[in-house]
């Protein structure tokens, strides 16, 4: 049994507890169980006939049994019995974007829907309003949410899931002695928000030895083909894999061809047809003498079609062509151009960590600056953080910021948006710290009417430095809000207000056309990680991709500033006001 189809058993029993009303935490412990599961590099299978499956986080005693059981069996007993008491449709309800268990139950027990035809059949009626926290606004997401395929099984992962396991695979092959050139392609190397598969292009002083090393490998769960030429596999957590192996000569040909998006490469195609080439894996072929030309590097490919070299992440026929020809394509912003966070919890709120780890991973990082910027008092994150305990929380950060050389740390706060646009901290708290990251959490459904001039408000609330998450998208799991965004953009630029893009690989929100669409409206980006742990810095990575995706350089982003000058870039700093200027 793979480790996805293990995961998906843990999932699936986490939804029949919450479906039947379980303890929160039990509920929590099975999803837990199940990322575990299905991001484990190798065979869980294999750990558990071992005795090892506890040596994985989120596993104990009782969990490693239930995998043993699982495998032995074919499924799991409280599953079972779970599975009695509710439809089975009822489950794919439960994955559907805005809805849920609990509302899923609610449905099942006030309209009777147990399936995805009787949730859409009473959407179509209108039945759905009259159901306390529904309306017609959910109608409509629910049936665009039907109509997109939701609540059907994805077929693809997150970047965070797919990049891990090509980074291990091409690391792997990067060792053997047979290997000469290993690079990830594909959608993995563009860092798009999620991948179907996963591509990887090498060159090899004895190809068979390579491709039956790989194949080898313990994160190869089945083998569909062998060869010289390469290998077609799975992984144990359910990612299809294609190791293609070419002679030197024609490297950067077959890396090209597998990582730009099927559109970039037909557009690629059709402009060079036009000058009289054929582009392809083999090389690139003049029409007029029947020559082709191998290419060793990309660099050679796209210079031989009278091209600036292009970035892997703009490779989605975009513009890129163009603006290659044209010699006017972006320097694209950088991880090592980022001077400081301004996004990140501590113990005081949900955080795993204290001040004083935050800010040394912070400098571990060699970032300038770090704003501590725990969650407000409402809406139930971790800790009831009290505007009394967000004072003292500040005087702390102070301390140890007046002990630190050459590091800033700031006294900041991710503040909740209220449903009317007001902050759930009075203005006389908000004064009193150096960085404010304003958020929506809750009222997800209001219209985009509603919902823009809510967002307005907080952007132009004088003490709001930056919008946090802006869009509230989770990626496969919950759409955006309806929002107006050019005017929410607008608002941004005109205020000085700065539009995050949050970095959690669950996130990347603002989305790369949402974030070049704010730079392009003139307003300042900040790429922030949200880390909830000293480890979770690192997610910076997701939030560069997604601005390299958006064509932003260093310029367009307001953290690759020193903490002086990115300050007088802001509101406060502009009118001199505030604690955090100077």
């Amino acid at each position: 049994m793979r480790n996805a189809e293990i995961a998906a058993a843990f999932d699936e029993l986490a939804n029949l507890y919450e479906l039947d009303g379980a303890i929160v935490h039990r509920v929590l412990a099975y999803r837990s169980a199940a990322k575990s599961v299905r991001d484990a590099g190798v065979s869980v299978a294999e750990l558990s006939q071992a005795g090892r499956a506890p040596e994985l986080p989120g596993i104990g005693k009782t969990l490693a049994e239930k995998i043993a059981v699982l495998l032995e069996t074919g499924s799991i007993p409280s599953a079972e019995r779970l599975r009695e008491k509710f439809p089975p449709g009822l489950i794919a309800i439960t994955q559907l974007p805005g809805i849920g268990a609990k509302r899923a139950r609610k449905l099942y027990d006030e309209l009777g829907i147990a399936s995805l035809g009787d949730l859409r059949a009473a959407a179509e009626a209108g039945q759905l309003r009259t159901v306390a926290g529904f309306g017609p606004k959910a109608e409509e997401n629910v049936l665009a949410a039907l109509a997109a395929g939701d609540g059907q099984p994805k077929s693809r992962v997150l970047l965070s899931r797919a990049l891990a396991a090509a980074e291990a695979l091409a690391a792997e092959l990067r060792e053997h002695p047979a290997a000469e050139r290993v690079e990830i392609a594909g959608s993995a190397r563009r860092l798009t928000d999620t991948c179907k598969d996963l591509d990887l292009v090498a060159t090899a002083i004895d190809a068979r030895a390579l491709t039956n090393a790989f194949a080898a490998l313990p994160q190869i769960a089945e083998v569909f083909s062998s060869g010289e030429a390469g290998v077609k596999a799975v992984t144990h957590n359910g990612l299809s894999v294609d190791l293609r192996i070419v002679a030197p000569e024609r490297f950067g040909n077959l890396l090209q061809h597998f990582t730009g998006s099927k559109q970039h490469n037909e557009a690629l195609r059709a402009d060079a047809v036009r000058r009289g080439l054929h582009v392809s894996e083999y090389g690139v072929t003049d029409d007029a003498t029947g020559t082709t030309t191998a290419c060793a590097t990309e660099a050679e490919v796209y210079a031989l079609l009278d091209l600036d070299f292009i970035e892997p992440e703009l490779r989605e026929d975009r513009g890129e062509l163009q603006a290659a020809r044209e010699r006017r394509l972006p320097p694209l912003v950088e991880q090592a151009d980022i001077r400081g966070e301004l996004h990140c919890h501590t113990v005081a709120s949900d955080g795993r960590n204290t001040i004083a780890a935050m800010a040394e991973a912070a400098r571990q990082r060699g970032y300038q600056y770090l704003a501590i910027t725990d969650h407000s008092a409402s809406h139930g994150f971790g800790n009831h953080v009290t505007a009394d305990e967000l004072l003292r929380q500040a005087e702390r950060i102070r301390a140890l910021d007046g002990k630190l050389d050459d590091f800033r740390l700031l006294a900041g706060s991710e503040v909740n948006v209220l449903p009317d646009g007001s902050l759930d901290y009075d203005d006389d708290v908000l004064e009193e710290l150096d960085w404010v990251v304003a958020s929506l959490h809750s009222s997800f459904r209001m219209d985009e009417a509603e919902m823009t001039e809510r967002m307005v408000r907080a952007i132009e609330h004088p003490l709001v430095d930056a919008i946090g998450h802006p869009t509230g998208r989770l990626i496969d799991r919950r759409e955006p809000y309806a929002l107006d965004l050019e005017r929410v953009t607008e608002a941004a630029a005109s205020a000085g207000t700065f539009l995050e893009i949050n970095a959690n690989p669950d996130r990347r929100d603002l989305s790369e056309t949402n974030a070049r669409l704010a730079s392009r409206a003139g307003a300042l980006i900040v790429i922030d990680s949200d880390a909830h742990g000293t480890e979770t810095l690192a997610n910076i990575r997701f939030g560069i991709a997604t601005a390299r995706r958006a064509w932003l350089s260093r310029d367009d982003v307001a953290n690759t500033r020193p903490w002086a000058e990115l300050d007088r870039l802001r509101k406060r700093g502009r009118s001199g006001s505030g604690r955090g200027t100077g």
